[in-house]
């Protein structure tokens, strides 16, 4: 019994030091990647843009089609959805590949503006940093009207007010279901999604962020249904 507490109390300490090891590293990660611009100059790059679109500008069902597919806890967790990163983790092991994300909405502005898209353990702790610090600089809603803004959906259309002209000439707020719900799967992979790069694949990626819809109970089935067929 005694070796046992002595264990637990090696493996306690040794965990406590990897996440003390880890803050060191996504604290600096951040702060250096702010040395050059602070936060709110680079987002005041995007929300300076003539073609910057506010939340309230947006359409209602490309609010709920991106909240659906890419945070469906967003207005419910902080900064880090540790819940969203569960599911995540066990929704890949299932798959037995990687299907599903953890990232909340925040972190992905923080990796837009701060960092480059390159995926490395270093950065991910830094995005913790950033997404904390966008919390507490700016509302849920500034955040999202960030992610969206600051967003490559394909064909060269940075941001949705460009996105929604070019794909569909219509401003942000006219959307319509067929057509939010198309946008709001093109971020996750624009080279792929876009839908006049590969059509096919659009198709099956609005497919299923009208699942997710359904599954959130933002529309019904039937709703689904007049899309996809």
């Amino acid at each position: 019994m005694k070796l046992f507490r002595k264990l637990l109390l090696v493996i306690f300490i040794l965990v406590l030091i990897a996440v003390i090891i880890c803050g060191i590293i996504g604290f600096v990660t951040y702060f250096k990647a702010l040395d050059e611009k602070p936060l709110l100059t680079r987002t005041a790059t995007i929300t300076e843009d003539e073609h910057y679109t506010p939340f309230s500008k947006l359409s209602q069902d490309y609010i709920n089609a991106v909240i659906s597919v890419e945070d469906r806890r967003y207005y419910d967790h902080g900064p880090v959805d540790f819940i969203g990163i569960a599911r995540a983790i066990w929704t890949n092991l299932k798959a037995g590949k990687l299907q599903e994300g953890g990232s909340t909405i925040t972190q992905q502005v923080a990796k837009n503006l701060v960092f480059t898209q390159e995926e490395t353990a270093t950065r991910k702790l830094g995005e913790l940093f950033s997404a904390y610090d966008l919390e507490k600089k700016f509302t849920k809603d500034e955040i999202f009207a960030l992610y969206v803004n600051s967003s490559y959906f394909g064909d060269g259309y940075y941001g949705i007010y460009d996105a929604s002209m070019g794909y569909y000439n219509k401003e942000p707020k006219d959307l319509n279901l067929d057509e939010a719900s198309m946008l709001a799967g093109i971020p996750n992979a624009p080279s792929v999604y876009a839908p006049t790069v590969n059509p096919d694949l659009a198709k099956k990626r609005q497919t299923h962020v009208l699942k997710t819809m359904v599954e959130n109970k933002y529309i019904t089935q039937e709703q689904a249904n007049e899309i996809i067929d």
